[in-house]
């Protein structure tokens, strides 16, 4: 069991189950969202995922024709996102989870706007919008990344 909430608390939630893979992604919206250079987020299986507290305290911002994002109405705090495209999977950012979910980012995304201030380092494969399709299942799990092993 993961568990994971927002700044002030009042917003908490469980993730109970298979998750990945974990990202980071470098498109301007997860930069604005989080006034970040990326945002860390991984694929839940909405089936694994619940609702502990503070549900009534989410806002939602639809931030393109595909995906609507959740914050929690006191703090700010972002938290899932709901993809209208899958919508059994939910992204949900690293950086409010209290645990640690054993997997790490394992790639980059939207690397063509990422933040020009910001060099990528960490020898992790990149891709310019999406990763290919072949990377990523449709429940949400990862198949092999290159050069992974």
């Amino acid at each position: 069991m993961i568990t994971g909430s927002c700044l002030c608390g009042g917003v908490r939630y469980e993730v109970d189950g298979k998750i990945g893979p974990a990202l980071n992604c470098h498109c301007s919206m997860c930069r604005k969202a989080t006034g970040a250079a990326f945002r860390s987020r991984v694929a839940v299986p909405r089936k694994n995922f619940r609702w502990v507290a503070g549900e009534d305290l989410l806002t939602l911002y639809a931030s393109s024709p595909t995906t609507t994002r959740t914050f929690c109405k006191i703090c700010g705090s972002t938290l899932v996102s709901l993809f209208h495209d899958n919508p059994e999977t939910l992204g949900l950012p690293m950086g409010t989870l209290d645990d640690d979910p054993g997997i790490r980012p394992t790639f980059h995304v939207f690397v063509g706007s990422k933040a020009s201030w910001f060099e990528i380092s960490d020898g992790l494969p990149q891709f310019e919008g999406f990763p290919p399709r072949s990377l990523v299942r449709q429940d949400g799990s990862e198949t092999s990344i290159p050069g992974d092993g």
